[in-house]
């Protein structure tokens, strides 16, 4: 590994250091100097991990528009990237552009899993005495017992 390289990762770990203790603006500095300077080097892979951290760097510390940019950029290059959809449709939501959010909404759902509340859960298999038994959440307002409405639910 070369020094410029060296010195890339290590200013790459300090800012995911400063985001992962909440210093988002810090964090945000920092990458988007990595960001800026891997455009010169480019790095020995692509730039879609340090681009969206840089994006949810910016949308924790408020800074819509930077993390509308960025993640919009993000899916020119790849329009597949689940997080990066799910991250700007959050961003327009925050921004009071849901219409505009929905699909990128769905597009994060269809490609990723993310669903309303986020990562959606998992289906479970899990081995019971009679074979294999599917284990899902209920679906909401559902009493998972008796597949009845729950009382105060339409």
């Amino acid at each position: 590994m070369t020094t410029s390289e060296t010195g890339m990762a290590e200013r790459y770990q300090r800012a995911r250091g400063l985001f992962e203790h909440g210093e988002f603006q810090a964090a945000a500095e920092e990458l988007s100097q990595l960001v800026d300077t891997s455009a010169y080097e480019p790095p020995l892979h692509g730039t879609t991990e340090l681009r969206l951290l840089l994006a949810r760097s910016y949308f924790h510390s408020a800074q819509l528009s930077r993390a509308e940019t960025v993640t919009r950029a993000i899916l020119v290059d790849d329009p597949d990237e689940a997080y990066a959809n799910l991250l700007l449709g959050r961003t327009l939501q925050r921004q009071g552009r849901a219409a505009e959010a929905k699909p990128h909404l769905v597009m994060a759902e269809l490609l990723g899993g993310y669903g309303d509340e986020g990562r959606l859960p998992p289906v479970v298999s899990d081995e019971g005495v009679g074979g294999v038994v599917d284990v899902e959440p209920p679906a909401r307002g559902v009493d998972r017992g008796t597949d009845e409405p729950r009382p105060g639910t339409p």
